[in-house]
């Protein structure tokens, strides 16, 4: 069974940056598309970045484009998120997902990490 362990979140001013770490463990991920998925306090859980299996593809919300990077070392199984210039709207629960089919309903999602951004 695949699991998914996110690490790296904390507390950050607005401006400041955070790098969460995603890693795999249980099985292989390698035709999987890995991402990460946000969820703020009273809302739907809604999707941040993605890269696709081969690694060469990516996607972003418009809410983090040019501000976040997502990229994956498949020699340590394990993917990030660089966050730069955090705000407070980017407060959330971050969970890390793999998925054949898209994010609506990812197969493999993690327990999540929370960030949260003070203004």
């Amino acid at each position: 069974q695949v699991q998914l362990v996110e690490s790296g979140g904390g507390l950050v001013q607005a401006g400041g940056s955070l790098r969460l770490s995603c890693a795999a463990s249980g099985g292989s991920l390698s035709l999987y598309a890995m991402g990460w998925l946000r969820q703020a306090p009273g809302k739907d859980r809604e999707f941040v970045a993605g890269l696709g299996w081969g690694g060469s593809s990516t996607s972003y919300a418009d809410s983090v484009k040019g501000r976040f990077t997502i990229s994956r070392d498949n020699t340590k199984n394990t993917v990030y998120l660089q966050m730069n210039s955090l705000k407070p709207e980017d407060t959330a629960v971050y969970y890390c997902a793999a998925t054949i089919t898209g994010w609506r309903q990812p197969k493999y999602r993690g327990q999540g990490t929370q960030v949260t951004v003070s203004s």
